[in-house]
């Protein structure tokens, strides 16, 4: 398992990190810590997860999945060994979040709130890089709004250069080490690296999803990535397991995500099954894997400095850290564009 650095922090991170949103609901507390064990044996020192998790969002269970990764940590030790990142909510109006129901804000104290719960639901006195799940503002990065920008500022976003200044305090008591953002555009990057030129911490990642079907991110925030060195830490990399071909043709397997949840409308647009099964037809043709090259693809971008990824069972969970043995050949690259170039991001 490659290893790259994390932005400008010095810190090196897999190059396949553990994403662990389904903890609590789809993965028992056993099978999470089966899936631990297996990601460490393969090299993996990255773990993804948030206050949020698991999903589907509920008051049931937020915050689950840390507290499983909380428990792993505790039996297993070697908290100095990984990197772990977790997120604080952005706006939105459920009431579970914080105190009294109060609507979710990234403001310094709502951040200075989950912190705390985090950090005692991890087990440790410390998060490795703390990131911003969304942000305070709407941004159409969720596969509801497609990617043009059409909405007037609302008067009451909390001020970039006031949620950066509440990380600083937090990584100046020692909480947290590194800043990253998550479903953010390459304008918000650009404010936060401006913002940061008066001593707050630098954000070091952008999490946002990519994958065969949705490269939006190579539009703008790509070349962003590379020369601020703000590096794709990509979710969805196969696209909800839609990418597996698993969901073809309205197929709905019993204990998948979308069958047990419906939360796959965004893979679910005109156009999407056709460059889907284009992707697996070129898979077959090459003898590889069609889970494997979609993964394989989103490693092997310069952009990507660690592909999330996940899974329900140990199975899928070695077939998809297997996918680092798979090399994505410049012909290969060519036929994967031809594909592209037909079927243009249906899925953004």
């Amino acid at each position: 398992m490659k290893q790259r650095e994390l932005g400008r922090t010095g810190v090196m991170v897999s190059e396949i990190c553990l994403g662990t949103m389904t903890f609590g609901q789809q993965n028992t507390e056993a099978e999470g810590h089966a899936q631990l064990d297996m990601a460490l044996d393969h090299g993996v020192n990255f773990i993804d997860t948030a206050e949020l998790y698991s999903i589907p969002p509920r008051a049931e269970t937020y915050g689950a999945t840390e507290t499983i990764i909380g428990s792993w940590l505790k039996a297993k030790g070697g908290r100095d060994k990984l990197v772990i990142a977790s997120k604080v909510v952005g706006r939105g109006t459920n009431p579970w979040f914080r105190p009294e129901g109060e609507p979710t804000r990234l403001t310094p104290a709502q951040i200075r709130y989950a912190i705390e719960g985090s950090l005692r639901r991890l087990g440790t006195d410390y998060i490795d890089l703390y990131q911003l799940h969304w942000p305070d503002r709407k941004v159409g990065l969720f596969g509801d709004g497609g990617t043009t920008f059409r909405d007037v500022p609302k008067e009451d976003e909390v001020p970039i250069e006031e949620t950066l200044g509440a990380l600083g305090e937090l990584v100046t008591q020692g909480k947290i080490r590194h800043v990253g953002l998550s479903n953010e555009t390459a304008w918000g990057v650009s404010q936060f690296i401006a913002a940061s030129k008066s001593g707050a911490p630098r954000v070091a990642s952008i999490q946002n999803a990519y994958n065969l079907i949705n490269r939006t991110f190579e539009i703008g925030l790509a070349e962003m990535a590379i020369r601020e060195k703000v590096g794709l830490l990509a979710y969805s990399p196969l696209a909800q397991g839609y990418l597996t071909g698993k969901y073809l043709n309205g197929a709905r397997p019993a204990g998948a995500r979308t069958t047990l949840f419906n939360r796959g409308q965004r893979y679910e647009k005109p156009g999407v099954d056709v460059a889907i099964e284009a992707y697996i037809a070129l898979a077959r043709e090459e003898g590889i894997d069609p889970t494997q090259l979609a993964l394989a693809f989103v490693t092997s971008r310069a952009f990507v400095t660690s592909n999330i990824i996940g899974a329900t069972s140990v199975a899928q969970l070695r077939t998809i850290l297997e996918s680092v043995d798979v090399t994505i050949t410049p012909e290969l690259e060519a036929k994967i564009n031809a594909i592209h170039q037909v079927h243009s991001n249906p899925a953004p």
